[in-house]
């Protein structure tokens, strides 16, 4: 994926009160938000360089393997670390809570490149929130956001977001907030200590752990996005 190499954009207060328990957990994601937006199309650039005729579903299909190899790769490294001589388990949680900046960077770079090739508008902070929240979170968003905007229907992330208010959307994203807290940080938290372990064995729990991730947002995506467009349109404004 793209590495981050501009200013964050600007972005609305957190989604939680500072100092409010998780409140770090919502902190990194902001920031990886603000991080990967700018190099939205430089990502999707990236996945039609071997063939500019790449359709919609073709440009879509190169961005879920990227996402999966290397928030695998991401995991596999900072895992492998504990198995290096002389190298302390401290040494390896350190590096893990640096990593969990970056499995967001690349999520969040993921779940905006995908919107943006959907035409899903990126130019509120509230949306981005939503649509990275709400695909990371998996099937169990589905319904909040379906409840508090008081509209069901399939493929929400093309259907509502671009649709739902922001007042709205800030309240979706409250909720979503508070259960990203408790599913991200108690996942994280446990993967954390996998990867100190040593012997090699941190890199294939890492690694592991990340990929399944992955693949479980590439999935929510799928859902929330639904079919690609069958050609090409003009690039929402970022």
């Amino acid at each position: 994926m793209v590495a981050a190499e501009n200013s964050p954009t600007p972005v609305d207060p957190p989604v939680e009160p500072s100092g409010a328990p998780g409140q770090a957990i919502l902190d990194l994601l902001d920031k990886a938000i603000g991080l990967q937006t700018p190099l939205v199309r430089k990502n999707i650039a990236r996945a039609r360089q071997r063939n500019p005729e790449s359709t919609p579903a073709e440009v879509i299909g190169t961005l879920e393997k990227m996402y999966v190899s290397a928030l695998a790769s991401t995991g596999a490294a900072v895992g492998g670390v504990a198995a290096a001589p002389g190298v302390g388990t401290g040494v390896a949680l350190a590096l893990s809570a640096g990593e969990a900046l970056s499995s967001l960077e690349l999520s969040a770079l993921y779940v905006l490149s995908v919107a943006e090739v959907h035409g899903v508008p990126l130019d509120e902070i509230e949306r981005r929130r939503t649509l990275v929240l709400g695909i990371l979170l998996g099937e169990s968003s589905t319904k909040t956001i379906g409840k508090i905007a008081e509209r069901t229907g399939r493929h929400w992330a093309r259907q509502l977001v671009s649709a739902v208010p922001t007042t709205t959307l800030k309240q979706i994203n409250k909720v979503l907030g508070r259960n990203f807290i408790t599913k991200y940080g108690t996942k994280q938290g446990i993967v954390v200590l996998g990867r100190a372990v040593p012997f090699g064995i941190g890199a294939l729990i890492g690694g592991g752990a990340n990929a399944t991730m992955a693949v479980l947002a590439v999935k929510a995506a799928r859902r929330a996005f639904g079919p690609a467009p069958e050609a090409w349109q003009e690039l929402a404004q970022s």
